[in-house]
């Protein structure tokens, strides 16, 4: 067992508005809390296995809203699928070792994720359409980061 880091999310003015937690990493299952700025756990993302493939559940106010995977199937390009209920799936795609990614549903771009303007490592910008649920993109780059980049720093996608 070993335990997980903690980092903040904070807003374009450098208000912290979220909390990640890094719960105890068990020898079975990675889970981080997302807590707010008080706090209060209002989600969190739990490591699964899908087809003898690593995923991440998304558990927003104590509902699964989606299960993050990559795509089995991409050549020379890595992609995610975030499966949410119903049609509105999100797929992210794009350089994401480097963080320089899109995520888009139904063929148009809700939100960027980009690393390009940040020296600091592992510090990137989420900007999103006002139509977009923040925490399910947040959620969904945190899972992505998680999958791609192993616990020593390397890549692993």
């Amino acid at each position: 067992m070993s335990f997980g880091d903690d980092f903040w999310i904070e807003n374009e003015t450098g208000g912290r508005v979220y909390k990640i937690d890094g719960h105890a990493f068990t020898i079975l299952r990675e889970k981080l809390s997302i807590e707010d700025a008080e706090g209060n756990e209002i989600g969190f993302l739990r490591e699964k296995l899908v087809s003898l493939r690593k995923a991440y559940e998304i558990h927003l106010l104590g509902e699964h809203v989606a299960t993050v995977s990559k795509d089995l199937l991409t050549l020379f390009r890595c992609s995610f699928t975030v499966d949410v209920p119903g049609p509105n799936d999100l797929e992210a795609q794009g350089s994401l070792l480097d963080h320089e990614y899109t995520f888009s549903r139904g063929g148009d771009v809700v939100a960027t994720v980009s690393k390009r303007w940040f020296s600091i490592r592992d510090t990137y910008a989420v900007e999103m359409n006002d139509d977009q649920e923040p925490l399910l993109i947040l959620a969904s780059a945190i899972a992505i980061d998680q999958m791609c980049h192993d616990k020593d720093g390397e890549s692993s996608v």
